[in-house]
C-alpha cells in the first residue's frame, strides 16, 4: 500500500475520531451527559457502535477527548532515556500528550459548555489525571534508576501537577489566546525561580 494510501486512511481515521467527540460535546451541552446514548451518537456521525469503541472506550471519554488511538509511546521513550533536566524532560512529554489529542479552539470551548452542562464529567477528568500521575511517577523511577515509590519521583509529579491546573484554567478563560505552552513553561520558570532563590 503506497504512503499517499496510508495517509488518505489515516486523514480518514482523524475526521472520524474528531466527528465523535465533537458531537458527543454537542449533545452534551444540547442534553446533559444522560440526555443521549452511544447508539444516538454514533447515528448522527453515521458510524457503528463498533467503530465508536475503536475510537473510545466509553462515552466520558469521547466527551472528554480521551481516544484509545492516542499513543504516546515514542515521547515516554524519549523522556524514559533523555538525560536532560528533570522538570524539562517531564514538561516536554505532557506537551507531546497535549499535542496528540489535537485540541483546536473550537474544541476547547465545546469541552467548556459540555462540562458546564454535566459537572460529573469532571470526576471522570480528574480518574484520568491521577492514573496519568501514577504512571508518570514510575516513568520517571524508571529514567532516574530510582524505587517506584521513590517520593522524590511523587514530588516532581505534583510539583507539574501544581502547575498545570492554574495555567488550564487561564487557558480556558482566555479562549486560548495565550498557548498552553506558554502559560505552562512560564509558570515552571517562576516556580524555578522560586525554589532556587536564597531563604
Amino acid at each position: 500500500m503506497g504512503d499517499s494510501a496510508v495517509s488518505l486512511r489515516e486523514q480518514r481515521t482523524r475526521e472520524t475520531e474528531r466527528a465523535l467527540r465533537r458531537r458527543a460535546r454537542e449533545l452534551t451541552a444540547e442534553r446533559g451527559f444522560s440526555g443521549f446514548t452511544v447508539e444516538e451518537l454514533c447515528a448522527d456521525v453515521h458510524v457503528s457502535r463498533r467503530t465508536f469503541f475503536n475510537y473510545y472506550a466509553s462515552k466520558e471519554n469521547a466527551v472528554l477527548g480521551f481516544s484509545t488511538r492516542s499513543d504516546t509511546t515514542d515521547a515516554e521513550t524519549a523522556f524514559v532515556e533523555s538525560r536532560g533536566d528533570l522538570l524539562d524532560d517531564l514538561t516536554t512529554l505532557l506537551i507531546a500528550r497535549s499535542e496528540a489529542r489535537e485540541m483546536e479552539l473550537t474544541e476547547i470551548r465545546s469541552v467548556r459548555a459540555a462540562l458546564e452542562k454535566a459537572p460529573e464529567l469532571h470526576q471522570t477528568f480528574i480518574a484520568h489525571i491521577l492514573e496519568a500521575q501514577r504512571a508518570d511517577r514510575i516513568l520517571i523511577a524508571r529514567r532516574q534508576g530510582w524505587p517506584e515509590d521513590d517520593v522524590r519521583a511523587a514530588v516532581a509529579v505534583e510539583l507539574i501537577g501544581a502547575l498545570i491546573r492554574p495555567c488550564v484554567d487561564e487557558f480556558f478563560g482566555r479562549d486560548a489566546t495565550v498557548p498552553f505552552v506558554d502559560l505552562f513553561r512560564h509558570r515552571l520558570a517562576v516556580a524555578r525561580s522560586l525554589l532556587d532563590s536564597p531563604s
